[in-house]
């Protein structure tokens, strides 16, 4: 059996959170400007506002801002249903997820199977090779993307 070590949580089901890599986050928010975090904790956020916790992110309006989101990786589903609904009512929302081609909620949020391009307002950035999410030498167990929502009025 092998031993675990102090990084086995980060590549495991024990914990589906993600720490967003400061370089990815500083590039990003060079082009967007965000405002607000969605996924946050006091000690991981990248915003001065953030919902944590305490805030069910799923239930509150992100009140037309730019939006980071990272969100835990078991709820992307919700959460990127809440990205494109927020986008409708006029946020920015770009989303570090990771790239899961084959998943309904992919399907259901970000890609339009049908015509084969990313669903209308939503724009799809691949990551190159795999992060590095935590303070290892070792990098994620899966390839990312950036999954940017914006108000579109043919949605």
């Amino acid at each position: 059996m092998t031993q675990p070590t102090k990084f086995t949580a980060l590549f495991s089901r024990a914990s589906d959170e993600w720490a967003t890599p400061p370089d990815l986050w500083r590039t990003l928010h060079e082009e967007f400007g965000f405002t607000l975090d969605a996924a946050a904790t006091q000690e991981n956020t990248t915003c001065v506002r953030f919902f944590d916790r305490q805030v069910d992110a799923l239930t509150v309006s992100w009140e037309h801002a730019v939006v980071w989101l990272n969100p835990p990786y078991s709820k992307c589903r919700p959460f990127l249903a809440k990205a494109k609904q927020e986008a409708q009512a006029g946020a920015t929302v770009v989303c570090l997820v990771p790239s899961r081609t084959d998943t309904r909620w992919w399907h259901e949020s970000v890609w339009d199977t049908v015509r084969q391009i990313p669903h209308p307002g939503v724009e799809v950035r691949f990551l190159k090779g795999r992060l590095r999410f935590g303070p290892g030498t070792g990098t994620a167990p899966f390839p990312s993307a950036v999954v940017i929502f914006r108000f579109d009025p043919k949605s």
